[in-house]
């Protein structure tokens, strides 16, 4: 017996988010089922720190970003 597991595929997809540069802003995922998940900004990956702070429970992901600046557009 051969079988592959389906990947974990985008049940809520990222939304646009606006805020006040210097506020704090919330992005959101949710996945068809639990799996990790990495924070990108372009092709950078994104490391928890006093600017960005991930959660994640079962197949919901969550960035907070502190602080925001322009270039965090």
């Amino acid at each position: 017996l051969c079988f592959s597991a389906l990947p974990a595929l985008f049940k809520e997809e990222l939304r646009d988010e606006e805020a006040k540069e210097g506020e704090a802003v919330t992005l959101h995922c949710e996945l068809t089922k639990p799996a990790p998940v990495e924070w990108k900004k372009g092709h950078t990956a994104l490391k928890p720190s006093e600017k960005y702070r991930m959660r994640q429970k079962d197949a919901t992901a969550e960035l907070v970003i502190h602080s925001l600046t322009e270039s965090d557009a």
